[in-house]
């Protein structure tokens, strides 16, 4: 995995929108599970990735200062190997001073070499090293992204359960209608008042049809009267004058 990509990942899920995804998700409780098992192994794999970066740049500072030390270590030879052959030179060995002068020169060429690759080197320490903060600092954020979203998980978790109790509550509440004419309560109790109405009913004739018969025993008796009466002015028994 390049720099970039790695960068370009961190970056792009540090920045998620995480209400966006929410808005458009059917079930946010699975979609906040799933967000966050793949945000959890995003990070995972990121941190594999910066932790590599950051690896290969210690061992490119390591090399930088093998080659400043190595260039500070031929510096000294080359001066010794300078000093070695003047010293030569004054007591008269000419020859062995300018085989010492020969080792100088071997030596400064090795020094410059060694200053030569420690220069190369600075300027990808240096971009690598900006790289691994930008990678640290996204890292840093995806951590604080997680935290949100699972923060956000258990609160919309909560809020759903509520939503969904209130929600069965208030459709019991809405069935349970007393008041209700096609309920069965309503025509159960219909049904009552009709039997009681009609025992009034029945109640009322029965109470009618023996009045009748009392009002009947009544005449009867006056009818008897008057016969009696009658019978009694003409002077004859009373069964005569019985129609």
């Amino acid at each position: 995995m390049s720099k970039q990509t790695i960068l370009g990942r961190v970056t792009r899920l540090a920045k998620a929108n995480i209400n966006a995804l929410l808005d458009q998700a059917e079930d946010p409780q699975k979609m906040l599970d799933q967000l966050i098992r793949d945000y959890t192994n995003n990070i995972s794999e990121a941190e594999q990735a910066v932790a590599t970066t950051i690896g290969n740049l210690r061992m490119q500072e390591a090399d930088h200062k093998e080659d400043e030390a190595a260039a500070a270590e031929w510096g000294g030879k080359a001066l010794a190997a300078s000093r070695k052959a003047d010293e030569l030179r004054g007591a008269g060995g000419a020859a062995e001073a300018d085989r010492f002068d020969n080792l100088a020169k071997v030596a400064l060429g090795r020094q410059l070499q060694a200053e030569k690759e420690a220069a190369a080197a600075e300027p990808a320490i240096a971009t690598q090293t900006e790289v691994v903060d930008r990678l640290k600092t996204g890292l840093d954020s995806m951590k604080a992204k997680l935290t949100e979203l699972q923060s956000k998980r258990d609160e919309l978790v909560a809020r759903a359960k509520t939503a969904q109790a209130q929600n069965t509550m208030m459709d019991a509440v809405k069935n349970i209608d007393v008041l209700d004419p096609t309920s069965e309560l309503h025509r159960f109790e219909e049904k009552i008042r009709r039997e009681e109405a009609m025992a009034m009913g029945k109640s009322e004739l029965a109470a009618s049809s023996l009045d009748a018969q009392f009002e009947a025993l009544d005449d009867a008796a006056a009818t008897s009267e008057v016969a009696s009466r009658l019978a009694a002015l003409k002077g004859l028994p009373d069964h005569n004058m019985v129609d």
